[in-house]
């Protein structure tokens, strides 16, 4: 494997569950906000359509962020086929997990 391909190679390894693990979290955030916005609507015992076209669109927020996530984790399967073919990367030895990235913290409740 040529020196070239190595750098890339170990620079798409890094990219790769950072973007996974950024996705996760901006969809934790848009869920958590949904949350929020709900229980708000509640607490403040406002009517219940109250800023129902605000959820909609939180709710389309968050669909769009679920199939990003879908189109990384395929574009993933394809960089590991790229991987064995010109890096000559072994699938076995797997890939680190996406927590690692970013290490977000310890799993909590949205809705508490």
């Amino acid at each position: 494997m040529s020196y070239q391909i190595k750098i890339a190679s170990d620079q798409i390894k890094q990219d790769v569950p950072h973007t996974e693990a950024s996705i996760d979290l901006a969809l934790i955030s848009v869920s958590s906000l949904m949350a929020t916005l709900v229980q708000a609507r509640l607490d403040t015992g406002v009517p219940a359509a109250t800023g129902q076209i605000a959820v909609r669109r939180l709710a389309k927020a968050q669909m769009a962020l679920v199939e990003a996530s879908s189109d990384v984790l395929r574009m993933h399967g394809e960089l590991t086929k790229v991987g064995q073919a010109y890096a000559g990367l072994d699938v076995h030895d797997g890939c680190p997990p996406a927590q690692a990235a970013l290490n977000p913290g310890k799993l909590h409740s949205v809705a508490a």
